[in-house]
């Protein structure tokens, strides 16, 4: 970062200043003392933030995000399943600049919902950590995409790095299959989410082709399919189980 500038961008976009001596004062908010934005700038600033429903000014392009942030607020919306547009702050000095100070906003990325400023990549993470940010998109009448069965399978058995998919639950089991299992990985000190397949029909019947295998439990590390019931005991039996499940 600091061979390629980066580095000093992000001092000057958080208003902290490098001691170069040649940078511009800054306010309280991230005003600069010489403030009087044109109304040329003011009219394509609105313009800008109002060109999509939910809008990402970001260092780079949401495919290639140049800086950790921005990478950060796309992960988010693409697992919100929200459409949104995008503008790189990057390629224009007099946008990059000047809605600093339209938005009082100092740093970037900034994320516009309808037209106003939601904030920057940690506020917007926590929205969605609090269910905030969906409850806002809502309100504000973004559609959202519906969840596919494929995703919802997929954020499922990734939902905890050791998710076991059962016929129960780990304190009550409903299959001598799904018990074995559960023994297995508490006596190897094992801790691990699981989702009850008798409870929703749809996971049952999805999961079997997701995965290529019909039958249940199956035990998932990473995301990645372990096995059944048989593949877990043996793998116990060698004495792999706790490695193949902390790899």
């Amino acid at each position: 970062m600091h061979e390629s500038g980066e580095l000093k961008e992000v001092f000057r976009d958080h208003g902290i200043s490098t001691g170069t001596g040649t940078e511009t004062a800054v306010k309280g908010g991230g005003i600069t003392e010489s403030t009087g934005l044109s109304a040329t700038l003011d009219s394509r600033l609105e313009s800008l933030i109002n060109s999509s429903p939910v809008m990402l000014f970001m260092k780079g392009k949401p495919e290639e995000p140049k800086c950790g942030f921005s990478r950060k607020v796309v992960e988010i919306l693409k697992e919100e399943k929200v459409d949104f547009g995008s503008f790189d702050i990057l390629t224009d000095a007099e946008v990059r600049q000047g809605l600093k100070v339209y938005s009082n906003w100092s740093s970037y990325p900034q994320l516009y919902i309808k037209g106003e400023l939601i904030g920057g990549s940690d506020i917007v993470l926590e929205m969605q950590k609090s269910g905030e940010l969906r409850k806002v998109l809502s309100e504000k009448g973004v559609i959202i995409q519906k969840e596919t069965l494929e995703d919802r399978l997929k954020r499922l058995v990734s939902s905890s790095p050791v998710m076991l998919f059962m016929k129960g639950n780990p304190d009550a089991p409903k299959c001598g299959f799904s018990s074995k299992v559960v023994n297995a990985l508490k006596e190897e000190g094992v801790t691990f989410g699981s989702f009850d397949i008798l409870s929703d029909e749809e996971v049952r019947q999805g999961l079997k082709a997701f995965s290529n295998w019909p039958t249940f439990p199956q035990l998932y590390y990473k995301g990645e399919l372990v096995g059944g019931c048989d593949i877990v005991l043996e793998l116990r039996t060698d004495g792999a189980l706790k490695s193949t499940l902390s790899e």
